[in-house]
């Protein structure tokens, strides 16, 4: 039984950093942070409209953080059918300073690009 508890112990973070981020069809923006940055969470993301939100933690998801070249955090990236159209990135205090308008308009812009 202590060998089971010292092998979930040991899989866990493995099975963490495996994860891959879903993106899917549409207009998707992510917001890319990590744990010891929670303090500077983009706290109106809720606000946004005519796209799906996701959440990554790149402390957890360093696959994700690989692929879409993470640097700082938090960054904003705006997806349209799994293809990056824009990307907002926190300043050197590690807050971000696009505003909910910027990202706003990005997805709208992207949204109708079809057109």
């Amino acid at each position: 039984m202590k060998l089971l508890k010292l092998l979930l112990v040991m899989l866990i973070p493995v099975i963490g950093m495996s994860q891959t981020l879903k993106l899917g069809d549409g207009v998707t923006v992510v917001h890319f942070n990590a744990g010891w940055n929670s303090a500077n969470d983009v706290k109106w993301l809720d606000d946004l409209t005519d796209c799906k939100i996701k959440q990554c933690d790149i402390a957890t998801n360093t696959k994700a953080q690989t692929k879409h070249e993470i640097a700082v955090v938090p960054t904003i990236i705006i997806f349209k059918d799994g293809e990056e159209v824009k990307r907002f990135q926190a300043d050197i205090s590690f807050t971000m300073k696009a505003t909910v308008e910027d990202v706003q308009e990005a997805i709208n812009d992207a949204g109708f690009s079809d057109f």
